[in-house]
């Protein structure tokens, strides 16, 4: 079974009523129907700068130990990709989502790295890997969209090695008065209006940026993620405060 064949996964899932894990499903359908048009649409709103906090997020991995590398919420594969940069020996990208990963699975066979990189369909909050098996876990505006935060930083905090470092990439309110209504105006109407030249129902992006400006942000998610058994926390706010870096290391 080659690489492609093995991993290519259904990309619709039906929706249970009474099913405990229906929001998650939910998430999952979400990402699945918009997987097609995901990357354009994310260069669009973002103007192409997400390209750059992502490479600052390889250059922060650069400097610590990385032989075996886990990025969460993959998506795409936007981020394993600038990863593998590093020559890193085991990159796994693991998403929820089958049809983001299709599309993040294509981009790793075209650029002929499926022997060193590994995308897994999985739940972030139910990691199936040992204790202490990454160097390095990193998620690119992933967090957010926790079902149960607390319980997915606990994983990830699991199957890091001891000194093994956790990368973030996440979207941020801007502090400035003056940004903050700007900000507020693009993500809650250019941003859902943008997506709906692509998709019918653009509720997805709508969720999105309603999460984006309810996400706890800055120094009140670095004492999450000290709560959460992390140390050495901070955070690097980056284009004007629309978006944050966080470090974290496990002790």
């Amino acid at each position: 079974m080659t690489f492609l064949e093995k991993y290519k996964m259904e990309k619709t899932v039906k929706l249970k009523q009474n099913n405990p894990e229906t929001k998650k499903i939910q998430m999952m359908n979400m990402f699945n129907g918009i997987s097609s048009n995901y990357d354009i649409l994310n260069r669009i709103i973002t103007l192409g700068i997400d390209i750059i906090w992502r490479k600052k997020v390889v250059s922060l991995v650069k400097k610590h130990k990385h032989d075996a590398i886990l990025d969460i919420a993959t998506g795409t594969g936007d981020l394993v990709l600038a990863l593998a940069k590093l020559k890193t020996k085991k990159i796994i990208g693991l998403d929820i989502s089958p049809g983001m990963l299709n599309i993040g699975i294509d981009k790793v066979v075209s650029k002929r790295l499926e022997s060193r990189i590994e995308m897994q369909l999985g739940d972030s909050e139910s990691l199936q890997f040992e204790d202490a098996s990454f160097d390095v876990v990193t998620v690119a505006f992933g967090v957010r969209n926790f079902e149960n935060l607390e319980k997915g930083l606990k994983e990830i905090n699991r199957i890091l090695k001891p000194k093994g470092v956790l990368v973030i990439l996440e979207t941020a309110v801007p502090k400035n008065q003056i940004l903050k209504p700007l900000y507020t105006f693009y993500t809650q109407n250019i941003i859902p209006f943008v997506s709906s030249v692509f998709f019918k129902d653009h509720s997805a992006y709508q969720y999105l940026s309603d999460s984006a400006a309810s996400f706890q942000c800055g120094e009140v998610f670095n004492n999450i993620l000290r709560e959460n058994g992390f140390i050495d926390v901070d955070d690097f706010p980056q284009t004007l405060g629309v978006s944050s870096i966080y470090f974290a290391k496990k002790p």
